[in-house]
């Protein structure tokens, strides 16, 4: 009896967990639904029954290049919000400022798809930009992720899939970074604001993580080898995230350990605004300035 059993309660956990995501979905749609991109792509991944879209937005002056440097996004989603398209106005900034083609990536999501598919996908996306030098720049490759994408993109950066020296430039905004600290545990540097709750964080985690170790590198990647962090860094914090403290202490131990040489980290938290605060600005406001400034500072890395 005791395998039905398991099965059964295996069962049920699924069943609940893919009604609750769907419900929050329902509740937090992606905030963006007008988009700027140029094309859509498909791009193929190590299961051939499948492929992974991305949108592509193309630089729109007149000194685009033949073989084009590329930035590949991620968009953020605490891993089950279905957000592909949330970081349109990043992208589209830096295809038009930076002079870069971007491609958004629509990762797999939990429950359904929980680790490692998220960064599977995102492996499979670098491997298709490297076997295309006739399109793409293979020495200037660097990725950007914001929240759960940010800790996809320097989990990839990170884990040792690929050479070190293979990512020019890596931007995070808001990341988590560290599965090992309980969500109760996390506290924002600023409480004045509205920190993600420890249960929506911890049912965030259940869909996405499960039984998975979440030591793994490409689930914490703060306790990872700096070693092979790409040679210009830059890492947004938000003063009322609690996530803030974990991608702190992160950023300061790769300035320690790599300060020396051509490594290239610049950290920053933003005052007086919460996780994803640049999604939800309004025209002239405090909010829009201080997004307007954190871009401004990826731009600044990119052009590096």
């Amino acid at each position: 009896m005791a395998p039905i059993l398991t099965l059964t309660m295996s069962t049920f956990r699924s069943i609940y967990l893919k009604a609750i995501a769907s419900i929050m979905r329902l509740a937090q749609p992606c905030p963006v639904t007008s988009l700027s991109y140029n094309d859509v792509i498909q791009i193929p991944a190590r299961d051939s029954s499948r492929t992974i879209k991305a949108h592509v937005y193309r630089p729109s002056s007149s000194e685009r290049r033949s073989v084009s440097p590329v930035l590949i996004n991620f968009h953020g989603s605490g891993f089950i919000l279905r957000w592909h398209g949330s970081d349109d106005y990043f992208c589209r900034l830096v295809a038009d400022e930076a002079n870069y083609t971007v491609l958004d990536i629509q990762y797999r999501l939990g429950p359904e798809c929980p680790f490692p598919a998220a960064p599977n996908d995102a492996e499979d996306v670098v491997k298709y930009i490297l076997s295309r030098p006739s399109e793409f720049d293979p020495t200037h490759l660097s990725l950007s992720g914001f929240s759960a994408g940010g800790n996809l993109a320097l989990g990839v950066a990170i884990a040792g899939t690929f050479p070190k020296g293979v990512f020019r430039s890596l931007l995070l905004f808001y990341p988590p970074t560290n599965f090992t600290i309980d969500p109760s545990l996390k506290m924002a540097p600023d409480p004045s604001g509205a920190p993600i709750p420890a249960n929506v964080a911890r049912f965030f985690n259940q869909c996405y993580i499960g039984a998975q170790d979440p030591r793994c590198p490409l689930l914490s990647p703060a306790l990872a080898d700096v070693d092979r962090l790409p040679e210009n860094v830059l890492i947004i914090t938000c003063a009322c995230d609690s996530l803030a403290p974990e991608t702190e202490s992160f950023a300061q131990r790769a300035s320690e350990e790599r300060g020396r040489g051509s490594f290239h980290l610049v950290s920053k938290r933003i005052d007086g605004v919460n996780h994803a605060w640049d999604k939800f600005t309004g025209k002239g406001s405090e909010g829009e300035k201080k997004r307007d400034e954190a871009y401004a500072m990826a731009i600044k890395l990119l052009e590096r």
